[in-house]
C-alpha cells in the first residue's frame, strides 16, 4: 500500500473574468499549499476496475470522484507503458472539508495520481501528469508544483512563483457547503445586472489583478530581507509580505456573491480580522475562510478564541515548495 499527504490549498485573492467560449470563466489567482491535509492510500490487486473507499458519507464513491476519475486515466496510460491486469483501490482519510474552497478533492487525486504511478512502478512524464491534470479538472495541476502557484486561464494553466516567508493560518470552515458552479452561476447575474456599467470581472480587472500580485510580491521580497539577505535580529519576515498583501488590494470575487447569500460567511471574515488577522479572505468559493497571521503563537491563540466561540477553527501554517515535495516523497502520515 502506498501512503501519501494530500494537502490543502488556498487563494491569496481570486479574480474572475469574462466567460470562455468553452463555458469556464477566465481566472486569476495565486494558490498556496498549506499543512493541513488528508491523507491517500493506494493498493493494487490481481484483477480489474477501481474501488473507492471513504468513512466520511459526503465523498462519492463512484465514477464521480476525482480519484476514480484520474486513476482511470492513470491506468490507460500505464497499459501502454507496462500492460498488467490490476485492480484498484483508493482509501481516502479524510481530514479536510468537503466543498470547503481548500481543493481536498483536486489534491486527493493529484495525490491518487502520484501514488498509483509508485504502485505500478511507472513514471509519467510531468507533462504527460499535467495534461491528466487539467482534464480531470481546474485546480488539479497546481497540485503538481506545489507552494506558491499563480494560476491562470480557468486556473489550470499553472505557474511556479517564489516561495513566500513561513506565514501563519488559522482556517475557519462553515457548516454550509458552497456550490462552486453555483458561485459562478451568481456571478454571471451579477455581471448581467451590472450590463452598460464597468462589469466586475472584466478583462482590465484581470489584467489589473496579475499587476498588483506582481508588485505584492516584488515588495515583499525586496523589503522582508536587507540588502546583506539575513533578517535583521529580532525581526519578522512574515510582517512585510502581510501587510503588503493588504495594501495590493488583492481580494476574492466570491465573496461579492457568496456573502449576500451566506451572510454568516462574512462574519467569519469579520472575527478572523478582530482577532488579530493582517489578512483575512475566503478561500476559493467557500466555505472555509482563512486569516493570516504574522507568528504561530497570534494563530493558534485566534484559533483557540474562535474555537471557543462555537467555530470549527485550525491552526496551520504555509508550505514551501520544498517541503511540499519532501513530505510527498516521505509518504503519508
Amino acid at each position: 500500500m502506498i501512503s501519501i499527504p494530500s494537502f490543502a490549498k488556498i487563494n491569496l485573492g481570486l479574480t474572475i473574468g469574462p466567460k470562455r467560449p468553452d463555458g469556464f470563466h477566465e481566472l486569476r489567482t495565486v494558490y498556496q499549499t498549506v499543512a493541513i491535509h488528508d491523507v491517500v492510500r493506494v493498493q493494487l490487486e490481481p484483477g480489474s476496475g477501481i474501488e473507492i473507499r471513504c468513512d466520511d458519507a459526503q465523498v462519492p464513491l463512484d465514477s464521480s470522484n476525482t480519484c476514480y476519475k484520474i486513476a482511470e486515466r492513470v491506468l490507460e496510460a500505464a497499459a501502454r507503458l507496462k500492460p498488467a491486469a490490476t485492480k484498484v483501490i483508493i482509501e481516502i482519510e479524510k481530514r479536510l472539508p468537503v466543498q470547503g474552497g481548500l481543493g481536498a478533492a483536486s489534491s486527493n487525486a493529484v495525490a491518487t495520481m502520484l501514488a498509483l504511478e509508485r504502485a505500478l512502478r511507472i513514471a509519467l512524464t510531468p507533462a504527460g501528469e499535467l495534461r491528466i491534470a487539467g482534464d480531470v479538472g481546474s485546480d488539479l495541476p497546481l497540485f503538481l508544483l506545489g507552494g506558491t502557484v499563480l494560476g491562470v486561464g480557468r486556473g489550470e494553466e499553472v505557474y511556479p512563483l517564489p516561495d513566500l516567508p513561513r506565514l501563519h493560518i488559522v482556517l475557519v470552515t462553515a457548516s454550509v457547503g458552497v456550490s462552486t458552479p453555483q458561485a459562478f452561476a451568481r456571478w454571471d447575474e451579477l455581471v448581467a445586472r451590472n450590463a452598460g456599467l464597468t462589469p466586475p470581472g472584466a478583462a482590465g480587472t484581470i489584467n489589473e489583478f496579475s499587476g498588483r500580485v506582481f508588485t505584492w510580491l516584488s515588495k515583499s521580497f525586496s523589503q522582508a530581507l536587507p540588502a546583506s539577505g539575513v533578517p535583521a535580529r529580532g525581526g519578522n519576515r512574515a510582517e512585510t509580505p502581510l501587510l503588503d498583501l493588504v495594501r495590493a488590494g488583492i481580494e476574492n470575487d466570491f465573496e461579492r456573491v457568496v456573502f449576500p447569500e451566506y451572510p454568516d460567511l462574512r462574519e467569519v471574515k469579520e472575527l478572523l480580522l478582530r482577532e488579530g488577522a493582517h489578512y483575512a479572505s475566503l478561500s476559493g468559493s467557500g466555505s472555509t475562510l482563512y486569516g493570516l497571521f504574522a507568528s504561530e503563537t497570534e494563530a493558534l491563540r485566534a484559533a483557540d478564541r474562535i474555537s471557543a466561540a462555537g467555530h470549527n477553527a485550525l491552526p496551520t501554517r504555509t508550505l514551501t515548495r520544498a517541503e511540499y515535495w519532501e513530505a510527498l516523497a516521505r509518504g503519508g502520515e
